[in-house]
Order: structure tokens, then C-alpha cells, then sequence
């Protein structure tokens, strides 16, 4: 029979030219130096060692070792034979010890995680941590054995295929073996257990079941989960036995009305999700894994998008038992390369091949924001049929799909490869305006109705010890993240036809290559900060939005001090009826879906309190002469307010208007045409980054000149420059 050991201790770690240290797996080299800024964490080959002795063998016997994740690539040797050698940072895969196997046995594991130009991902904003981040296991098993090797495999494929007329499941149970005569099947249901034989030819078994009044996995309602069992055998002997969990349910996709679920409508909401946590990076545990899972609930969130790679299968299996549907990808991302078909190919049939019995996948994501840094060319495409041909090969039972950047045109070959589509928009973050999102999903469902359209990524980054009571785009306010959600949710729920819509991201996460915000090194549009436990207020109205459990939330608790009259209070609740006391006194009571606002004058120190019910949320609030520095982030983006105090008269052109109208109109044109060159000169992006893109230019054409000047900055366009350019603005007339 099989045995599974923990092989996590007892490793020896080192770095070239560096004495060997003790590590404990998982592990990562790049827990610190990934996670610090300046885009110069060590990328190279590291060695890990084990000394071991000889496991007690059977006659017969096989003894493997499982790498459940090692990034990116790795060769392992034992006792000085080469093993295997792994390309791909995200996904399991073994080798066979036996033949190597001595009294006394050094294994030798070379990880590297440097660039080259063939193992994805190569470009993207995170970190690529190096290690051996995941378990590691020796898995013994008799001479007749289910299958190990082959990419990654589990040895056992369950295919359920639900008919909700009948109430009913065909279940196809396969398996792939090395000898033995014949597998027996089983099925344990709730009436009992199910059991078929089939023999073992061809190093391949198959098996099928009826189950009616089948019990179906319905999402976040009921995860219900069976479990099929294959025991492979010879004469009256067992060899080896495996099983796997599955899922019975039916979904479906409507190009005007979205998701369902088991036969009813079912809007997939949720988060996106990257693995690594800040001081551990990528080298979790099921502890962690699990505490993750409680935030997801909490939030109430029904689908996450795990990006941009194979996540853990400790994470898979919590969004089986937990209801959470999943979009699963391989990191295909931002650049393509010539040199990495291959490996693009690979990652995708050992991603089918170890998570296919999971009822919580419900599509296979091919690639992710492609043409960020790369073009639409035909070998770019060729690579991408391909894929989708293998997907749909391997697995014709689920949909493919693509992210798209934003700057993909609407009308591009590349988009109708997929089975579905989504778009990663960040308009009212990076650039543009927030209706923008709107308006770009609006013409893209009237130019392609019969195609599936979704919301891949949104989102703007928010470090909680920044605040304005006049937040603005572009400023990392915990406040103008959540103006951006409020927007963005609201545009999502009037567009049902939106398959599935996911933030980015539930967790800031490391990238490494970034310095902003206030914090090297991390992407911050996370709605929990990178210590997973830390949330912002903008995670709260999601709560509102999605959790069954009622709850209220007053934000701004970190924004003490407050250089105003009169500010505004911003309490989020799913109760609908919200009463404010300040210092004690009831000031008011307020009934909303969600957001609930409140002005409230201040003179000094106040205790301010929302209650719903039985439930209740407290902060302090302080007036002070002057707004506390230490609230403001000091790059070139943060809120400039002298914006707010240029006059306009709305019967002529001003810094209010689209760039698009001042662009076409010959009396504004040429003022904002050197405008723009000058910013370009500086920045680069602006005016170059636009040539020869329609995307990119009908975004730029929708954005007001106000929010491009403020994207300029004042050290590029000054605030009395800005006042001269109205100026001559409001010199034209309109129409």
C-alpha cells in the first residue's frame, strides 16, 4: 500500500560562494529582498541538500519524492544521477529515487529563479520568489502502482456530467497505472456506496456511474462534495489505492445575463488573489492558506480569481469545501516569448492535469494582460490556438479565457480565440476617468453582443496612513479608494451581462520593481493590507455588498486629525437603517443601501459611534488648525487643491473639458496640443505611448485635461501655468 512521508526537514540551504545554512521547508530566499523596493531582490541558482537515510523498501517497491512547488526551475540529483528537471515555478512533479537509492543518500536540489527567455513568467508586477516554497513528500508504493510522473498527475480524473431535468450525474472515474490486473471503483454517496471494476489494460481504467437525486456543489449554499475511490489490485491483493473529491454541478455562461449556477442566475463576484504574504513571501502553510480563506468568507465574496499562476492544491481544496468559484491560470503574462511555447504549453497541461477534480474551477485561463509589452503578431496568436486547443482537448468540460489589458483594441483577433473574455480596466486610477469603465463596457457589449465580456482586474491603491477630506485619484488615500469602489461597484451592478467581475486584489502583495505610495516594494490595491490582516475601509463595502452577516463599519478611524468645521462621517452596513452619535448625543439617523454619510461639525475631540441594532462601531475624531503631513503622500500625484479654485464659466471651454472636444475644436487645440508636448517631453507616456493605438487614444480622449494636468504634476505644469491655460480656455466659446 502507499505511504506519503513529510520530507520538509533537516534541508541545508546555500547561495553561490555561501556556507550552507539549516532551512526548514517551505522556504524562500526572497522572503526579505523581494518585498523591500528597488527592483533588486537576488534572482540566480541556489542549492538545497538532504542527507537521508534509506526508507525501508518492500520488495518491489518504488520510492518517489513530490515537489509540490519550486520556483522557477529545478534539477534534482541523488547521489550524484540526475533526476528530472522541472521548468515551472508553480506546478507538482516527482521523480523515481529507487534505482539511486543507499544505505546513506544525498539529494541534491538546484533551484533558480533568474531571467531567461523560455520559463514564464518573465515580466510582471510581482515578485518572482525563488525556492522550494511548497511541501516536499516521499511517496513509497508496490511495484503495481498508480501513475506518478506523468505531469504531475494525481492518477485519478473524475468527470461529472449533471442532467438537472433528471436530478441526475453521469460520472466518468478513470485512472492511469503501472501494472496490476484490474481497479475497482467506488463511489461513497449518501445512500451508500457505488462500486464497478474495470480492468487495468493499457496502463489505463475507466468506469462510469449514475447517481441520481444527486447531490449538487451549488456554490457558497451548499459545497456538497463526494468522493471516488480506485483501488488497484492483482489477484486478491490491493497494490495501491488513491482517491479524489469532486463536485456535481451544471453551469452555464449568457452573453447578456452572466453566470449560472445549477440552472439559476448566479453574478460571479469576488477578488483576485496572489499567494506570498509579507516576511514569508510565497512559502505559506495550510495555516495560512486557511486564514486567507476566512478573510474571502467574510468579505462574502463567491469567486476568486487565482492569478497569475497554479496556486497550491491546499488552496484548491478550500474553495471546493467553501463554495468559492475559481478562474485558474498559468503565468502567460505581459511578454510573450519566442522561446516559450513549449513551457506555456506545459504549465497548461500540468495545471488540467492536477486540478481538474475540482468542482470549484469552473475555466482555464490561457494568458494574462499579453500585449502590455508585446505586439499582436501571428505567432503571438499561433501560440494562443494552440493553447486553447490543448485546454479544450484536455478538458472539454470547461471554458477558456483571457485578461486583457486595457489598450487591447475592442475589435482584436486576439480577444474571440477564448471562450470567454475580461478586461483589466483602471480608469480613475492610473489614468482616465471612472465612467470610463463604464462607457468602455458599454460600447464593447453594443459592438459584440454574443460575445461573454467580463471585469478581470480593477482597483486603486490605498495606504492606510494617507487621508483627505478631499480625495482625488492619484493620491493612495484609504478615502479615494473607496470613492473608486463605490463607483466601480455600482457600475458592475448595473451591468449584469458582466460574467464575472474580480478586485484586484484581495491583498496588497510584492512587486518588488515598485517604489510609491509609500511603500517599497508592494502593490497596494489590496483591500487588506500585506499582513492579510489589516483591513481597509473599501473592504468593508464590499462586505456591505456581498456577506449574509450583518454588520456596521465607520471608516476613517486611522484619520484622526482633521483640519475642517465640518467633516464628513462615511459608515458602511449592510443593516439599511444607521444611527450617528457623537460624544454620546444622537445626531442623526440615516437609511441607505451600503454607504451611509453624515456631516458633522467638530470643535475639538470626539467620540463618534454608528449603531444598527445591536451592532456598533467607534472612532475618535479631532479638529486641528492644519491637515497633519504625515496623512499626505508627497509624490507628484498626491491631490493638488488649487485645481478646486480656478474659476469656469461653463459657456466656454475650460481644464474641465474632455481632452477629445479641446483636441478637435481649432480654437482650443493648439494650446492644449503644446500643453501635452511639454508633459510628453517629461514623462514620455503621454503623447509617444499613444501613437498608432485607437485604445489608448479614444482613453485619452475621454479623460478631462484637469485629471492629464494633474497626472503631469505641478514640477512639470505649474498651478499659475494652469491658471494662465484656462484662462486662454475660457477665451474659446462652445458650440
Amino acid at each position: 500500500m502507499r505511504t506519503i512521508l513529510n520530507f520538509n526537514d533537516s534541508w541545508q540551504f546555500a547561495k553561490p560562494g555561501e556556507a550552507p545554512v539549516p532551512v526548514t521547508l517551505p522556504h524562500t530566499w526572497n522572503a526579505v529582498d523581494g518585498q523591500d523596493g528597488g527592483n533588486d531582490y537576488w534572482r540566480g541558482t541556489a542549492v538545497y541538500t538532504k542527507t537521508f537515510e534509506k526508507p525501508a523498501l518492500a520488495v518491489g517497491s518504488r520510492c518517489f519524492i513530490e515537489f509540490a512547488g519550486a520556483a522557477m526551475t529545478a534539477e534534482v540529483s541523488l547521489n550524484g544521477h540526475a533526476l528530472v528537471r522541472h521548468e515551472g515555478g508553480y506546478s507538482t512533479f516527482r521523480a523515481d529515487l529507487t534505482d539511486f537509492l543507499e544505505n546513506e543518500n544525498t539529494l541534491t536540489v538546484s533551484v533558480d529563479n533568474s531571467a531567461n527567455d523560455r520559463v514564464y513568467p518573465q515580466m510582471a508586477d510581482f515578485t518572482f520568489y525563488g525556492g522550494i516554497y511548497r511541501d516536499v513528500n516521499l511517496i513509497i508504493v508496490p511495484e503495481e502502482h498508480f501513475e506518478l510522473l506523468k505531469d504531475g498527475t494525481p492518477g485519478i480524473k473524475v468527470t461529472p456530467v449533471v442532467d438537472l431535468a433528471k436530478k441526475e450525474a453521469r460520472v466518468t472515474v478513470e485512472t492511469w497505472q503501472c501494472g496490476g490486473e484490474e481497479v475497482v471503483f467506488e463511489i461513497e454517496t449518501e445512500g451508500g456506496i457505488l462500486t464497478k471494476a474495470a480492468p487495468a489494460e493499457g496502463g489505463h481504467a475507466l468506469a462510469e456511474f449514475i447517481l441520481e437525486n444527486v447531490h449538487l456543489w451549488d456554490g457558497l449554499d451548499d459545497p456538497f462534495l463526494y468522493t471516488a475511490a480506485a483501488r488497484l489490485t492483482k489477484g486478491s491483493e490491493t497494490c495501491d489505492c488513491i482517491s479524489a473529491r469532486f463536485g456535481c454541478r451544471e453551469f452555464h455562461i449568457d452573453p447578456n445575463e452572466g453566470f449560472f449556477l445549477n440552472g439559476r442566475s448566479y453574478p460571479l463576484r469576488g477578488v483576485s488573489r496572489h499567494q506570498d504574504r509579507i516576511g514569508l513571501g510565497n512559502a505559506l502553510t495550510l495555516k495560512e492558506h486557511q486564514e486567507d480563506m476566512a478573510v474571502v468568507r467574510e468579505l462574502g465574496a463567491n469567486t476568486l480569481r487565482l492569478a497569475h499562476y497554479q496556486h497550491a492544491q491546499e488552496f484548491f481544496d478550500l474553495c471546493d469545501e467553501n463554495g468559492i468559484v475559481v478562474w485558474a491560470e498559468i503565468p502567460y503574462i505581459t511578454r510573450h516569448m519566442t522561446n516559450g511555447k513549449e513551457n506555456a504549453l506545459s504549465q497548461m497541461r500540468e495545471l488540467i492535469t492536477q486540478c481538474y477534480n475540482h468542482p470549484s474551477i469552473v475555466c482555464w485561463g490561457l494568458s494574462n494582460e499579453i500585449t502590455a509589452s508585446s505586439q499582436v503578431t501571428e505567432e503571438l496568436l499561433a501560440d494562443h490556438r494552440e493553447l486553447n486547443a490543448l485546454a479544450k482537448r484536455m478538458d472539454p468540460t470547461r471554458p477558456t479565457v483571457m485578461a486583457h489589458a486595457f489598450m487591447l483594441e475592442k475589435d482584436s483577433p486576439l480577444i474571440p480565440i477564448a471562450d470567454l473574455a475580461s478586461y483589466n480596466l483602471y480608469f480613475g486610477w492610473y489614468l482616465g476617468e471612472l465612467e470610463q469603465n463604464d462607457e468602455f463596457f458599454d460600447e464593447y457589449h453594443r459592438m459584440f453582443p454574443d460575445r461573454v465580456i467580463g471585469f478581470s482586474e480593477y482597483g486603486a491603491d490605498a495606504n492606510p496612513a494617507f487621508h483627505s477630506s478631499r480625495p482625488d485619484q492619484g493620491d493612495y488615500t484609504e478615502e479615494y479608494q473607496c470613492v473608486y469602489h463605490e463607483h466601480i461597484l455600482k457600475c458592475i451592478e448595473e451591468r449584469p451581462y458582466l460574467w464575472a467581475t474580480h478586485v484586484w486584489n484581495l491583498f496588497d502583495f510584492a512587486a518588488d520593481g515598485r517604489n510609491e505610495g509609500g511603500k517599497d516594494g508592494q502593490n497596494q490595491k489590496g483591500l487588506v493590507e500585506f499582513d492579510h490582516k489589516t483591513k481597509k475601509d473599501a473592504f468593508y463595502l464590499y462586505k456591505a455588498a456581498w456577506s449574509r452577516e450583518k454588520f456596521v463599519h465607520l471608516c476613517g478611524k486611522r484619520y484622526v486629525d482633521r483640519a475642517e468645521a465640518e467633516t464628513q462621517i462615511k459608515v458602511y452596513s449592510n443593516c439599511g437603517t444607521v444611527t450617528l452619535f457623537v460624544d454620546g448625543n444622537e445626531f442623526g439617523t440615516a437609511s441607505a443601501d451600503r454607504v451611509f454619510i453624515f456631516r458633522v461639525p467638530i470643535s475639538g475631540e470626539h467620540t463618534v459611534k454608528a449603531v444598527a441594532g445591536d451592532l456598533s462601531d467607534e472612532m475618535t475624531v479631532r479638529r486641528v488648525e492644519k491637515m497633519n503631513p504625515d496623512y499626505c503622500f508627497g509624490g507628484a500625484g498626491n491631490v493638488v487643491n488649487w485645481f478646486d479654485q480656478i474659476e469656469i464659466d461653463p459657456a466656454f471651454f475650460s481644464i474641465k473639458d474632455k481632452f477629445g472636444a479641446l483636441m478637435a475644436n481649432p480654437g482650443t487645440s493648439k494650446v492644449v496640443g503644446a500643453i501635452m508636448a511639454k508633459a510628453s517631453a517629461s514623462r514620455g507616456e503621454v503623447a509617444e505611448g499613444t501613437k498608432g493605438n485607437k485604445a489608448l487614444q479614444q482613453m485619452m480622449a475621454g479623460m478631462s485635461f484637469e485629471s492629464l494636468l494633474k497626472k503631469a504634476g505641478a514640477n512639470v505644469i505649474s498651478p499659475e501655468q494652469i491658471r494662465q491655460i484656462n484662462d486662454m480656455l475660457q477665451k474659446v466659446k462652445k458650440d
